[in-house]
């Protein structure tokens, strides 16, 4: 089975516009964008459809520190089981809300979702999927098959200190969801995620690990740039292909 790649729209920055055409151009036809208005359906189904674009993956909102969110979850469900789409991509955090609220909220949500067959898949960002250990324990706790992680494979150097993309994936390898594609440099707290390839992520071994267990994405490219550079929309482009010819080079495309 070949693995699914697809790219986060935000990669391209201010020039989003032109995100559908060069991506046809270079031939990526999966994508990841937000979550769209109920009314929005249509229309953003017609303009994928026309530049051969899929959307693999849906950015929704999941507060889960508020005691509706249950039910405010539902509209996103609705709307990517209509669009067919069946990964869910959600930031949460528990902040001072007990743990084990969030995750009967989390775990209710699983509920919602898995008549669907949709994943909503928590990104690696504090307070609960921040590394691999924090990770299974939040996977262990909420303990539902459609509540699963996003690994973000810069993120992870991003909030911690002396890890490894490779060895954080295995900690988890059995609860991935999806997986965003995201080079670093390997600083803590340092915005420096540059095109894959030109940083310290070693993306072959981390296709191998998930690819081991029968995971094929979708891998999502999510391009977010270096502090202080000023790319212009060639640059941009650049970045984005450079990438995923990266891909191809390492021979997981």
């Amino acid at each position: 089975m070949k693995n699914i790649i697809a790219c986060n729209l935000g990669s391209y920055r201010q020039y989003g516009t032109i995100a559908y055409a060069h991506l046809a151009e270079i031939g990526l036809t999966n994508v990841e964008i937000s979550v769209p208005s109920t009314d929005g359906v249509e229309t953003l189904q017609s303009e994928l459809k026309s530049h051969g674009l899929t959307a693999t993956s849906l950015l929704g909102r999941c507060d889960v520190q508020s005691e509706t969110v249950v039910e405010d979850f539902h509209p996103t469900l609705k709307i990517a089981n209509e669009m067919n789409v069946k990964v869910i991509f959600v930031s949460v955090h528990a902040g001072e809300t007990d743990k084990n609220v969030v995750y009967d909220r989390l775990r209710a949500i699983g509920e919602n979702a898995e008549p669907l067959n949709v994943k909503v898949c928590l990104e690696t960002h504090p307070d609960l999927i921040h590394n691999g250990d924090i990770a299974l324990e939040t996977m262990k706790a909420v303990n539902h098959p459609n509540i699963r992680v996003n690994f973000d494979t810069g993120n992870v150097y991003f909030y911690n200190h002396n890890v490894d993309a490779v060895t954080e994936v295995q900690k988890i390898v059995d609860y991935v969801g999806a997986v965003h594609l995201k080079d670093t440099n390997g600083g803590y707290r340092t915005w420096h995620f540059p095109a894959l390839g030109e940083g310290v992520v070693d993306y072959k071994a981390v296709f191998q690990t998930l690819n081991d267990v029968g995971f094929y994405g979708p891998f999502t490219m999510e391009l977010e740039g270096i502090e202080g550079e000023n790319l212009d929309e060639a640059g941009v482009k650049a970045r984005v292909a450079n990438s995923l010819q990266h891909l191809k080079d390492i021979g997981v495309i």
